[in-house]
């Protein structure tokens, strides 16, 4: 067996339920963020006392803070990640439901006082705004315009980058939905891959780069990767992020109020 499918039958069977990555140690790098998306998140769960991760993947990152608030609760919509979620976030004492993606979130209006995503696939702003209390915040890192269009253009070929995934675009549809933005960060990630293994498993974990992706459809392709990084030594992408936290206005007071 050549190295190529040795490391294409690597790359098929590796697991890809839950978020974790520590699997690409050695394989593959992603420069981090300038900010701290887990310092930020632990920041205001300390002061929180009710909160939402949406699309919480196996709830990784958020098992990660040091203080849950009394109420904590996250949805995610891939059955294998459930059972995932529930054994990481029990510790804190908190609910995973299953929702999917662009559906209504299962809670009563102005819930919780804070809610975070990372990373989330899409965002249903209205339904962020209708859970949020009078006051609270949402707070996400989410996947920027063009993020790792090198590994796109290298399988499927040039491509336009839609509207929606530009970051103006969803600072727009939060305010559309009632939110104040007040703060909105980008940064531009360094994406190292070493051998071609590491990138089948990411295309398989990442679904949405390489919309259509196996390994079957790609093998030539792959085949072709595989060279390059023999001759260069790796392949360079980069993952584009952007930070965005809103507030929902506090309730205005009547005349009778004061």
């Amino acid at each position: 067996m050549s190295d190529f499918e040795k490391l294409v039958a690597e790359g098929e069977s590796v697991p890809v339920e839950g978020w974790d990555f520590s699997w690409f140690e050695g394989r593959a790098t992603e420069e981090r963020p300038p900010w701290s998306y887990l310092r930020l998140i632990s920041e205001r769960m300390a002061h929180a006392q009710a909160a939402l991760d949406v699309q919480t993947g196996g709830g990784e990152v958020l098992a990660k803070i040091p203080t849950a608030p009394p109420m904590l609760a996250a949805t995610e919509s891939w059955l294998p990640n459930l059972a995932i979620a529930r054994r990481n976030l029990a510790p804190h004492g908190g609910s995973v439901v299953q929702v999917g993606d662009d559906a209504p979130l299962p809670f009563e209006d102005a819930s919780f006082d804070l809610v975070v995503s990372r990373h989330p696939t899409s965002t249903h702003w209205a339904e962020i705004a209708r859970v949020l209390a009078p006051g609270g915040i949402y707070l996400s890192q989410q996947i920027g315009a063009g993020t790792n269009i090198e590994l796109s253009h290298f399988f499927q070929g040039p491509r336009e980058i839609p509207e929606r995934w530009r970051t103006g675009y969803r600072v727009g549809l939060a305010k559309a939905a009632g939110l104040d933005v007040v703060d909105v960060r980008e940064a531009s990630l360094r994406v190292v891959f070493y051998d071609v293994a590491a990138v089948i498993v990411f295309l398989r974990k990442v679904i949405w780069t390489v919309g259509d992706f196996s390994v079957e459809r790609y093998r030539a392709r792959l085949a072709d990767m595989h060279r390059q990084i023999e001759r260069d030594g790796s392949f360079v992408s980069h993952a584009q992020r952007f930070l965005i936290e809103a507030r929902k206005p506090a309730l205005a007071l009547s005349n009778s109020d004061v």
